[in-house]
């Protein structure tokens, strides 16, 4: 998995499609939110904003 993110990024910098950062970082974001809330009380509330 490492390996591939490592290609990923060298990809993005050789490609200079460095706008593609901004939308990566948000999808990761929020990946991390909704696999975090999964268990709290919290998760009826993330999901009414989708």
């Amino acid at each position: 998995m490492l390996s591939f993110l490592k290609e990923f990024l060298d990809f993005l910098k050789e490609r200079k499609k460095y706008w593609l950062f901004p939308i990566i970082i948000v999808l990761a974001l929020f990946g991390i939110l909704i696999v975090l809330s999964q268990g709290s009380a919290v998760a009826p509330f993330i999901y009414t904003i989708f």
